[in-house]
């Protein structure tokens, strides 16, 4: 053919209506198996596919799904675990014709943002992350009636579907590991403290110091960024008694705060141990490697993903909880010095 088969065309070729061809491809019931086959065979033949927008039309669906980040749009870069947990997303809606939507958005314009994909009809569900203290997107997409998924935990529950993985544990591990390397003085630099999993790991760590016997340990504010760790690694190596050893709310953070404490001519471990939180792949290959705790976001977007389509096809989906993190033993960790010895 000179021209684009058209669906008249597969229609045509198979003996079948154009409903028909329409039913079959969008794997609507009730077709004969062998009308089927034959649907198929002729669409192959003539290499014909619908179009997404006219399957849309037929389904009454986008064939799409959402995700809205509500940060500076120059940060999204410079963090890592997006585009793995993206990857997990992209595995499962690869398999069912669907694609992803991702929206950034600067904080202030996240309610506009939902409201406009949920209008335009451009999404068949969203995937809700960063949680929030008191998160009004939960009540927001409830009065949309927009299917979502919540990534991570909320504090005093929801009725949406959720994908979890318990960061408590691990972090708790990275500090009883600390003090069986002799650590007592154990600082902390945290995400953002509106975040609901950042506040989590930054009590697994307190509540590890007191199940330790230790006095409460040093908190300074990162943000999850670069410049955030740098800043928070120099303020706490500028003490007259700066910490042995630092825990970081993840890992870009804490890269940043190895660069700064070896500027300042400290060896690691030697001098200061650090621990990170998500081990992504940069991880393995900084000098010393990092001693991290590994969450693996693929498997986030993955799971994420499969409730999401479960959701938007059956209109609920079971609770997720994903295997804890696990600690991850590298060279960026050793015993605490002797205050006082010369290095």
């Amino acid at each position: 053919m000179s021209r684009r088969p058209t669906i008249a065309d597969v229609a045509a070729l198979a003996g079948v209506s154009r409903a028909t061809v329409s039913f079959v491809l969008n794997d609507r019931p009730g077709v004969a198996a062998a009308t089927q086959q034959r649907v198929r065979a002729a669409a192959k033949e003539l290499g014909w596919t619908p179009s997404r927008s006219a399957r849309s039309l037929s389904t009454g669906r986008a064939h799409a799904v959402g995700l809205v980040l509500s940060r500076e749009p120059e940060l999204i870069g410079t963090d890592p675990f997006y585009p793995a947990f993206m990857a997990g997303i992209e595995s499962v809606i690869s398999e069912t014709g669907d694609g992803l939507m991702l929206h950034v958005c600067r904080p202030g314009d996240e309610e506009a943002t939902y409201r406009r994909l949920d209008s335009d009809r451009r999404v068949d569900g969203v995937f809700l992350t960063d949680l929030r203290v008191d998160d009004p997107r939960l009540a927001l997409v409830a009065e949309l009636g927009l299917p979502a998924v919540v990534v991570g935990a909320v504090e005093g529950g929801t009725q949406l579907p959720t994908v979890n993985l318990d960061d408590r544990p691990v972090i708790r591990h990275a500090v009883r590991h600390l003090v069986e390397l002799g650590h007592r003085d154990i600082a902390y630099v945290a995400g953002p403290e509106e975040f609901v999993h950042a506040r989590r790991r930054r009590q697994a760590w307190a509540d590890a110091l007191t199940e330790a016997g230790l006095p409460a340990g040093s908190v300074l504010a990162g943000g999850f960024t670069a410049e955030g760790g740098a800043r928070a690694t120099q303020a706490l190596l500028a003490r007259s008694a700066p910490p042995t050893a630092i825990v970081y709310g993840n890992d870009l953070s804490a890269t940043a705060g190895m660069a700064v404490a070896q500027e300042a001519g400290l060896r690691l471990p030697e001098d200061l141990s650090i621990v990170g939180f998500d081990d992504v792949p940069l991880a393995s290959w900084t000098l010393p490697s990092l001693t991290t705790c590994r969450a693996d976001p693929t498997s986030w977007g993955r799971a994420a993903a499969l409730a999401l389509v479960e959701v938007i096809e059956r209109g609920t989906a079971e609770d997720v909880e994903l295997d804890p993190a696990t600690l991850l033993l590298r060279g960026s960790t050793g015993p605490a010095p002797v205050r006082g010895a010369s290095a």
